[in-house]
């Protein structure tokens, strides 16, 4: 049971033949209500502020329950960027290697013609010039020929000759050139 400033103050205690002196009782058990009184005030005021105290701390405890969550979830999400971003990059990198490969095997393949084609660019001009040079020997031969007395023709250019007339375009024939076949 509880006892209260005012329960202090209505107490009636019993008086006895040599009992205390009931003023100085009645003085103390007033000082003690009013104690009690103060003490329970003090006591509703520090209940209330407890109360505001344990009210503000369940906010912060969800508060940061709410921050703990979210930044688990923030480095969680962190952590799968990273993880996508090294991905990517990985996958970049593998696609650029593939591509210097392939730009690579590209470039070999077209030294390889390169080389055919000058390869046989250089064995067409060898028989060019071997064409050529045959071509030339054989026109130098033709001009030897050409150039000989026509001694064994029986003609002399000197002698006046019935077909002399030089207007006739029949007598100014040139030699033609003889191709050989090849």
């Amino acid at each position: 049971m509880k006892i209260t400033p005012l329960d202090i103050q209505h107490k009636v205690l019993d008086t006895q033949w040599r009992g205390y002196h009931k003023i100085q009782v009645d003085q103390f058990l007033e000082e003690i209500a009013e104690s009690v009184e103060e003490l329970t005030k003090e006591n509703l005021v520090a209940k209330e502020k407890l109360s505001a105290k344990d009210e503000e701390l369940a906010q912060l405890k969800r508060a940061e329950s709410t921050l703990t969550s979210t930044l688990i979830s923030t480095q969680s999400f962190v952590d799968q960027l990273k993880r996508g971003a090294q991905r990517d990059a990985e996958l970049v990198v593998k696609e650029a290697e593939l591509k210097a490969e392939e730009i690579l095997s590209q470039s070999r393949a077209e030294l390889v013609d390169m080389r055919r084609t000058i390869s046989g660019l250089r064995q067409q001009r060898a028989l060019v010039l071997d064409r050529l040079r045959t071509t030339l020997s054989s026109f130098h031969r033709l001009v030897e020929i050409e150039e000989q007395p026509n001694a064994d023709l029986g003609l002399s250019f000197e002698e006046p000759d019935e077909f002399s007339d030089s207007n006739d375009p029949q007598l100014n024939i040139e030699p033609t050139a003889h191709r050989e076949a090849g």
